[in-house]
């Protein structure tokens, strides 16, 4: 298997990402939401860029940088440093499918969403069930910050412990 390519998501690319999205949520019961429609979770209008990676012509993989909607993670980061919420997005909708993930997919689509918020002067914060140490481990390594937990709260009242995480500075 070939290392992955990642570029910016098309919309021929959304069948593709639909299908390693429901793979992903089988496999690791991530997302907790977005399966019963995945085709609008990954083309949220809250999206302000998308990448996919692609292995041997199957999108395996996808990010995405949003706007803020209520995220704990952007108010966390707005109380703690001050920021202005213009300059604040969500790193989002990060998954990849099992076979690709020795191939540093998961890095690489994080990094290609941090190079655009630093080109955007955008400041990414997200937050992460804690039940994904992988994830977690994954921000670290890239030098993201824990800055807090949350209860990630999805479907009819139910909720998640979640960890709060920002983007190294510029």
């Amino acid at each position: 298997m070939n290392p992955a390519v990642v570029r910016p998501f098309g919309r021929d690319d959304l069948p593709g990402a639909a299908a390693a999205l429901i793979k992903v949520h089988e496999t690791d019961g991530y997302p907790v939401e977005g399966v019963e429609d995945p085709d609008a979770w990954i083309s949220s209008d809250d999206v302000l860029a998308a990448w996919v990676a692609e292995m041997d012509g199957d999108v395996v993989g996808h990010v995405a940088v949003m706007r803020p909607h209520g995220e704990a993670a952007v108010a966390l980061w707005m109380e703690q440093s001050g920021a202005d919420e213009s300059h604040v997005a969500v790193l989002g909708r990060l998954f990849v499918v099992q076979a690709a993930r020795k191939h540093a997919t998961g890095r690489r689509l994080t990094e290609a969403a941090m190079s655009y918020g630093r080109e955007h002067d955008l400041r990414l914060v997200l937050d992460v069930m804690a039940k994904d140490a992988p994830a977690m481990r994954l921000y670290e390594r890239l030098g993201w910050h824990k800055i807090g937990e949350t209860t990630h709260h999805f479907g009819d009242g139910q909720g998640i412990p979640a960890v709060c995480y920002v983007a190294p500075g510029a």
